[in-house]
């Protein structure tokens, strides 16, 4: 992507940093929350994302509010009041050739927003307010968590400490971890970052509420780790014309979660059309697959059997004609063009992985996703939750998977109703169990023989198995009925002793390798 030219506005004796993208028919100036820093933002995908949807429709005028980023500092001996950080708007605007905009104030940043446009009316087109607030100690932190923050920030800062805080639902993601550690590190000092938090534990603006005259959406997640959804609902009553929408989630931060629904509601707000479904974006099912040791090996070992497992993995993805996606931290994400082909393939590899000698877990859900880029969005997030929750050899899947792969010949029971973030309601959640075959019920135990005690119909069989057909697509590829087919299946698990078709594609699979035989 082309670098985004980076200018400052001069406000007072402050410099703020500021940045501007799009070329849309208004003006959108973004007051972002307690940290920023807009070299940073673009580093992440969340964060990239919300930004592009935004500048779509719109010019959006980005900063970084004094003290953070790379606007100057403030002096923590003598901190700037809310007024003074607020006309900084001001001049950011004016650096940037904007008469009249609409402003998004998320978080610390919706305070700012709002005395501005009661301060600057006649300059103000909008105002959309994301988890924002009247008052800090209210609805934000009382004294005493302050104090623990603050303490925290003193001795922790830069380590990433604070997420908890802000995105519990991310604490487990590694690589979002140390992104934001290094946001922490980039945005502000150990010093600032105390500093800030005692600006920001000032902020009270209830006072101005009802002088707000522009046009007001407000956003909040139901279950926001950092603002109770109680501000909003208290902006709503006393905002005149304010409109609250309500979303599911509980990380705090704009740019996490379901962002696409978040740029669907501003873009909606201030254009006063929906936006148009991107030409990038599939149906698909996405199956996340993870696996940890069944007996405590060294690091050697367990790294050895890891590594091999990937390759197996992406091997496996590639036979049911699926693609790997990549990984996120322990989670291996692969995509789908249906259902049935991911449930099939998470069964071989639960055959590959007891052969490895590691154990594995996995989840599959239907969902729009990205053609492009990493897996990101509500699809992904949920099937990551929901391989998060399977145990040991479970392959647990949503309701709409076996909805969708009814006629298949898989077969699923039901699980339970588990609440994940980001869904209004419970999803209901199956596990699939193995494919039915006419498998006898007692047999003699022998070693695995080779592919030569098949038959050539038997090898044929074995190889439109692997390649992750059902016993109907295969009978009618083969011209056979398909309780032919099934007796076929019977007598390859006979001859090579394996205990279901799954294993059967792995063993085809180890046989012929990924060019063939």
């Amino acid at each position: 992507m082309r670098p985004i030219e980076t200018r400052y506005a001069l406000s007072g004796e402050a410099r703020i940093a500021y940045q501007v993208v799009g070329q849309g028919s208004l003006d959108l100036v973004f007051v972002p929350g307690f940290i920023s820093n807009l070299d940073l933002h673009w580093e992440d995908e969340g964060y990239t994302r919300l930004l592009r949807r935004l500048s779509a429709f719109s010019r959006l005028i980005l900063f970084d509010k004094r003290g953070t980023g790379l606007s100057d500092r403030v002096d923590a001996h003598n901190l700037p009041s809310l007024e003074t950080r607020m006309d900084d708007v001001r001049a950011v605007m004016d650096a940037a050739g904007s008469g009249r905009a609409a402003l998004l104030g998320a978080s610390e940043g919706a305070p700012m927003a709002m005395l501005f446009a009661a301060t600057y009316p006649e300059r103000t087109r909008a105002l959309a307010l994301y988890g924002g607030y009247a008052h800090f100690h209210k609805w934000v932190m009382p004294p005493e968590r302050l104090n623990a923050f603050i303490a925290t920030a003193e001795t922790a800062w830069g380590t990433g400490a604070t997420l908890p805080n802000f995105a519990p639902g991310r604490v487990d993601d590694a690589h979002f971890t140390q992104w934001w550690a290094r946001f922490e590190r980039l945005s502000a000092s150990p010093t600032a970052a105390a500093a800030l938090a005692r600006m920001n534990a000032g902020i009270d603006v209830r006072g101005v509420l009802a002088a707000i005259s522009a046009p007001t959406l407000l956003i909040h997640r139901r279950n926001d780790a950092r603002v109770d959804p109680d501000a909003s609902r208290f902006l709503a009553k006393k905002i005149p014309n304010a409109r609250l929408v309500e979303i599911p989630g509980r990380d705090h931060p704009i740019w996490t979660g379901d962002v696409d629904r978040v740029a669907d509601l501003i873009e909606e707000f201030l254009t006063g059309e929906r936006a148009v479904a991107e030409a990038d974006r599939v149906l698909a099912a996405l199956l996340v697959t993870r696996i940890y040791d069944t007996t405590r090996m060294g690091d050697r070992v367990w790294s050895e059997r890891s590594e091999r497992f990937q390759e197996t993995w992406r091997l496996l993805v590639g036979r049911h004609g699926g693609r790997a996606l990549g990984t996120q931290g322990e989670m291996m994400i692969s995509r789908f063009d249906g259902p049935a082909r991911a449930i099939r393939c998470a069964a071989a590899l639960r055959e590959a992985a007891q052969g490895i000698g590691v154990a594995s877990a996995q989840g599959a859900h239907v969902g729009e996703i990205e053609l492009r880029g990493p897996p990101v969005g509500l699809t992904a997030r949920v099937t990551m939750q929901i391989a998060a929750r399977a145990s040991r050899g479970d392959i647990l899947a949503s309701r709409l998977v076996a909805d969708l792969a009814t006629g298949s010949g898989l077969h699923f029971e039901d699980a339970s109703r588990v609440t994940l973030d980001d869904l209004d309601e419970p999803m209901a959640l199956v596990r699939a169990m193995s494919e039915q075959h006419l498998e006898p019920d007692c047999r003699a135990r022998t070693k695995t023989t080779e592919p030569s005690v098949l038959t050539a119909r038997e090898s044929e069989v074995v190889s439109l198995i692997a390649d992750g057909k059902s016993n109907a697509a295969i009978a009618a590829e083969l011209r056979l009925s398909e309780h032919t087919v099934k007796r076929h299946v019977a007598n390859i698990l006979l001859k090579l002793d394996l205990p279901s078709r799954a294993a059967a594609a792995v063993f085809s699979v180890r046989h012929t390798g990924p060019d063939g035989p």
